[in-house]
């Protein structure tokens, strides 16, 4: 059995490194005519936390919620959901995720 030293294989790996980093930065590339300072993005719904139930301040339940301008309302319990649907602009101040 012939055995290739770790020579032969170093411009393998290097051409290999080289290439995985281009790749990496091709991806970072801006689009023409975009000014990166003027970027801003919003918060992901997960970065902010909803904690209690808008309704009643208790603790909620993250399998009980409804839909509001696109985003989630977590509620403590189901009696809470049908008196946010009445009139959900009374809760909106008391929801992180509308800030």
């Amino acid at each position: 059995m012939s055995h290739r030293s770790s020579k032969s294989k170093a411009p393998t790996v290097a051409a290999g490194l080289i290439l995985a980093g281009f790749l990496l930065l091709s991806g970072c590339k801006e689009k023409s005519g975009s000014d990166a300072s003027a970027v801003v993005q919003a918060p992901a719904e997960s970065q902010i936390e909803q904690t209690t139930c808008p309704v009643m301040d208790g603790p909620i339940n993250k399998e009980l919620y409804t839909r509001y301008k696109g985003k989630k309302v977590y509620f403590c319990c189901p009696g809470c959901e049908q008196e946010f649907d009445k009139d959900p602009e009374k809760y909106i101040a008391k929801l992180p995720q509308f800030k």
